[in-house]
């Protein structure tokens, strides 16, 4: 077993005139983790085959300007609340909250996604690396302002990612506020496990530990309905190639041209009433090619799954390859979206004197 190691070199300037590092973090188990302090990016994860054979198994970018010349997401710490947020507004007790920027608009529909115009993920972070015992890893810190992007609250960001000698790689999230305020944050890498330049994930073998979903409108919000999976082309609970129903006739496909949804975990608290103790199985994706798979747990009540329907084939990835349709899937543990709109939810507000905190693991290996 080798000795977990890390490295750091420039990555680039951003377009807010941030100068941007790269790091690269070595695990004892074999897997390879370059990430940017701009956002948190992955920029590459290695993991081996079923021979033992090392890829690059995520979407992503040479430099900063790949993200800032597109879909800035990927890879990225979502902050300060992930996914969607019915326009762009929500209360606060009898208070009104409006966000100021509707930066996303399905069906003609504004909401605010991910954050905002400038979310948590167009910043660099401050950045500590670190080795302890046969773990890797780095600490990310981020200071969001009161009126960030219209949120209250000035918020306390940290978020650590650990590589284990088991090729686990962990996302413990944290955050304090000083003003009542909602925080709902998740890592948005895509994986391929074919590698970037491999073409469609609709061949990877996808399985989902929920039996309901939240439907949408044609703005992607959820309706408020918490329907079952059984009999639809979204019951992934025993394993289903992800081009197997992704095109079958389906209003809720039709919205998001493919998988673009939130999973309700059975085991989480949106589905028992109750927050887990401990992390809960979300979902496992494999690719029968080469035996690649990621195991995915976490302390979150939802899995938000989508399989980038809308990757523009003119933007230039990794190696000079370009992106293309249904290229990578991400798999975004959080909160369900719109939640600060829908109080019969697991709540998304943090108060000043409360911990925000949320885990998530990566579980990488193979099929034999």
């Amino acid at each position: 077993m080798a000795k977990p190691s890390f490295s750091v070199c420039d990555f680039g300037v951003t377009k807010y005139g941030e100068q941007a590092k790269k790091f690269t973090l070595k695990g004892a188990g074999g897997v390879v983790l370059e990430v940017s302090d701009y956002g948190g990016k992955v920029v590459r994860l290695f993991t081996p085959d079923r021979k033992g054979k090392l890829k690059d198994v995520v979407v992503g970018f040479d430099s900063p300007a790949g993200w800032d010349s597109g879909d800035p997401y990927w890879g990225c710490i979502i902050g300060r609340y992930g996914n969607r947020i019915a326009k762009g507004a929500f209360k606060i007790g009898a208070k009104k909250i409006k966000l100021p920027a509707l930066n996303n608009a399905p069906g003609g529909i504004g909401c605010n996604l991910h954050g905002g115009q400038r979310g948590w993920d167009a910043y660099v972070w401050q950045a500590q690396p670190f080795v302890k015992g046969d773990s890797v890893g780095i600490v990310f810190t981020h200071v969001s302002p009161d009126g960030d992007e219209g949120f209250p609250g000035r918020v306390e960001a940290k978020v650590t990612y650990t590589l284990t000698a088991q090729n686990v790689w962990r996302v413990d999230y944290e955050a304090t506020t000083d003003k009542i305020t909602p925080i709902n944050m998740t890592q948005h890498v895509y994986f391929n496990f074919k590698g970037e330049a491999g073409g469609t994930i609709e061949d990877h073998i996808l399985k989902i530990a929920a039996k309901s979903f939240t439907p949408t409108d044609k703005g992607q919000i959820p309706t408020g309905e918490i329907r079952a999976v059984k009999g639809t082309p979204f019951d992934f609970t025993r394993g289903m190639r992800i081009g197997e129903m992704i095109n079958a006739p389906s209003e809720d496909l039709a919205i998001g041209r493919g998988y673009d949804h939130n999973w309700v975990l059975d085991k989480g608290q949106m589905a028992t009433g109750r927050k887990p103790r401990q992390m809960i199985f979300a979902a496992k994706l494999t690719c029968p090619l080469n035996g690649r798979t990621v195991e995915v747990y976490t302390t979150e009540p939802c899995l938000q799954v989508y399989t980038s329907n809308w990757s523009d084939y003119n933007q230039t990835a990794k190696g000079g390859e370009h992106l293309s349709f249904r290229c990578g899937v991400a798999l975004e543990t959080q909160h369900a979206p719109d939640s600060p709109n829908h109080p019969e939810w697991p709540t998304t507000f943090v108060k000043p004197g409360e911990v925000y905190k949320s885990s998530t693991e990566f579980r990488f290996g193979t099929d034999c």
